[in-house]
Formats: structure tokens, sequence, C-alpha cells
């Protein structure tokens, strides 16, 4: 007879959830993934021509900042002439995949567990956090270069010929901040897997919990993995139909999330504003890059995408379908004994924070400007900008009336829905407990 620990899992058990083994193999497979994904967006649009080869370090550096890492851009063009860059944007193909990959190899030596202590949870949660701060370190340190920037020179020829400096940028991992923020990625990945696994145990504290938080979260999980499939048969039949496959296989690879997940907050009601200048622009698709390329702030929401292309309002059919779809599985994951006003006020505050999240990941800031003297930015090709952020309060307030609509919609239509390990009532039947409480 083997002895058993006070959470039921027997010494074999908890020592393979402890393993450095497994821990080493979800951060390999997670970085593997994230590489791969990230070197295959960047050949896609054509990174591979960077000089000084420095491919594999713009690899490096996507996969930094996929992973909530600081990237920080530099340049100069010699004595009297300085380049400036900022960029803060988040690649969230490479970030999608590799928490899939990273959640999926936190929980598998959690499996066919019903619970689990804080201390088992955070010793093993913290062997891989150890192993992917040394990844971060790595991927840090081979993240830095500087080359020479290509293209026509905005000053006429004075600073090539006459200053004899031509314009360099290089980019330049921050290694603490790196580990920082990107260990907090991790321990968001790691609880939102834990969240949303029903299967996944939980300390004995946590577990009157899951009832109203694990269908919620499972739903949300849902409705943007949802998102990203459809975008991605869109962007397959794009790049089928009116050619540039190059060009849309880079979006899928590096930024498929950051459009979708943008496109379904834009249904929901919710709006932007930014603006392009310069060179730069949004890969996907062009009316979005015609409604910001204006000379002052634009507004983005549906209602100024269709005057670019009438089409746009089907955004708020779709994400009304979703949204509607993702409060119906979540009230159907739910006890039965949860009422309809319940599942509103669940699914506002599970939509609420979902958009919030979203408007965080897929802001983006990047500029690129070129002074002379000190004298401000040269006009030309080197100099550009692309802006776009939420107007947060608006877009939050949108989530949580649609959430307390679908919520309350998606608990009437599950009513009749046999629950999963529901009994039904027969005569001389005895009823066991209810499973969703465990």
């Amino acid at each position: 007879m083997s002895t058993q620990g006070s959470d039921g899992a027997g010494p074999t058990e908890r020592r393979v959830a402890h393993g450095w083994g497994d821990a080493l193999l979800a951060v390999l497979a997670a970085l593997v993934v994230m590489g791969v994904t990230a070197a295959l967006g960047l050949w896609a649009a054509g990174a591979t021509d960077l000089p000084g080869g420095s491919f594999p370090r713009v690899v490096a550096a996507v996969v930094v900042m996929a992973a909530g890492g600081s990237v920080d851009l530099s340049g100069n063009a010699g004595e009297l002439a300085q380049t400036h860059a900022d960029i803060s944007v988040l690649p969230l193909s490479v970030t999608l995949v590799g928490a899939l990959v990273l959640a999926a190899g936190f929980l598998r030596p959690l499996r066919h567990r019903a619970v689990a202590t804080a201390r088992e949870l955070a010793g093993w949660a913290a062997r891989i956090a150890v192993l992917w701060a040394l990844v971060l370190i790595g991927l840090s340190l081979l993240a830095r270069q500087t080359f020479a920037i290509p293209g026509a020179d905005p000053t006429g020829g004075v600073i090539g010929d006459v200053l004899d400096a031509s314009p360099r940028a290089g980019f330049r991992a921050d290694i603490p901040l790196t580990v920082v923020l990107g260990l907090l990625w991790l321990a968001g990945v790691l609880v939102l897997a834990l969240l949303v696994s029903r299967g996944a145990p939980l300390p004995a504290r946590l577990v009157r919990f899951q009832e109203s938080v694990r269908p919620a979260a499972y739903a949300m999980v849902a409705l943007l993995l949802v998102c990203v499939a459809l975008g991605l048969v869109i962007a397959l039949v794009v790049a089928v139909t009116r050619g540039q496959p190059a060009a849309t296989f880079a979006v899928i690879l590096l930024g498929l999330p950051n459009l979708v997940w943008l496109v379904l907050t834009l249904g929901l009601g919710a709006s932007w504003e930014g603006n392009v200048d310069g060179p730069f622009g949004l890969p996907m698709p062009q009316m979005l890059d015609s409604v910001l390329r204006t000379p002052d702030l634009s507004t983005l929401n549906v209602g100024t995408l269709a005057e670019q292309d009438g089409r746009a309002w089907w955004c708020v059919v779709v994400a009304a379908v979703l949204t509607l779809a993702a409060a119906f599985l979540m009230a159907a994951r739910s006890p039965a004994r949860t009422r309809p006003w319940q599942h509103a006020v669940h699914m506002a505050v599970a939509l609420a924070l979902t958009v919030l999240a979203v408007c965080l990941l897929v802001r983006i800031s990047a500029h690129y400007g070129l002074s002379l003297l000190g004298l401000g930015d040269l006009g030309g090709g080197l100099g550009g900008e692309v802006l776009l952020r939420p107007r947060l309060w608006g877009a939050l307030a949108l989530a949580l009336l649609w959430g307390l609509v679908t919520g309350f919609l998606g608990g009437l239509l599950a009513a009749r829905v046999h629950r999963r390990g529901e009994v039904d009532d027969v005569p001389g039947r005895p009823q066991g407990p209810d499973p969703d409480r465990s």
C-alpha cells in the first residue's frame, strides 16, 4: 500500500509534479515554438535582408518582447546628428503560442489531481520560473545589435557627405527589466492556466471559488482563441485570393491576435485613437491604415471603418454572436443552481477584464526620427510614427453592458442543457454530491 499525502497525492505524483525534467521540457518547448514562430514571421516580412547577420538577434529581440521583456532602441548619425526611436508593441502571435505551450507544460504533471497545497503549486511554478529567468537572460544577451539604416538621406546628402555620418540604429534588451517583466508574464500565464483548466488542482481554500471563476475564465479564453481561429481562416483566404502571401503570413505569425482582438473590441462598440505617419504603417487591413493616416489624431471605430468599407458593420454581428456563445459556454459549465442574474454578473466582470487585457496588450507606440543639431525631426523617408491606443473607460463600460446582457441570455439558453455530472431525478435513486462543487 502506497503512502498518501494530506492532499491525496502519493510520493510518486509529488515527485513528478515537482520534477526539474518536466520544468525543463516545458520551458524548452515554449522557447522553441516562440523562436520558430518569430523566425518564420520575420523571414516572411523580409528581415533576413538586414545587414550584419543580425537576423538571429532580431529573432531573440522579438521573443523577448513577446515574453513581456523590454527592448530599447537607439541610434546616432555622427557628432552633430542623432537618431531617436522607441517602440512599444507586443507580437501577440509569438506570445500566444508560447503561453499555450507553457500552460500545457505546467498543467501536464498536475493532471488527475483533485487538490494540491499552495506550497506544492508554488514549488512547481518556482522551478519553471528559475529556468524561464535563465532563458530570458540568455535571450537578452543575444538581443543586441547595431546596423546602418538603408534608405534615402532626408537632409539631401548633408549628413552623409559633409558630416561623414550615416544614420545607424540599434536595439538592446534591458536584462534586469526583461527578467522582472518576463517573470510577471509567466506568473500571469500560470495563474490563468489554473483558472481555465477544470481538471487542475487548487488549494483547498480556493476550491469554493472555482464554481464562479473557472467557467467564466474558460469562456473568455475560448472567445479569444475562436477570434484568432476566425482571423486565421480569413487571412488564409486573403493570401490565396489577393496575392502578397508573404506579407499575410508575416502578419499571421507575428501579429494576428493584435488585429482580431482589436476588431473584437471594435465590434463591441469600443473606440480607439491613433495616427500613422511616415513610411511605417499597420500591416492589415488597408482600411485600418487609411483611417489612421491623417495629419491629426484619428478616431478608430466601426463607424470610421465603415466609411472605408461598409462590410465593417459585420464586426458588430460577429462580436455579438461570439460573445453570446461565450456566455452560453460559461453558463453550461457552471452549476445548474446558478441563476441567470448571477451568470450576467459573472459574464460582465469576465468580459470587462478581458477587454481591459486586450486594450493593454494591443496598444501600439512606435516612433523613429532624425535630428540635426538638436533641431527636432527631419522630414523625408527616415522619420515616422505609429500610435494606437484605446479609449479605455468607454470600452470597459460597453464590455460590462455586453456582459450583463449576453450573460443573462446565455444563462436562459443553458437552463435546459444537461450539465456535466448532473443526475436526473429518478424515484428511488440516491442523489450524489454535485461534482461541480469539487
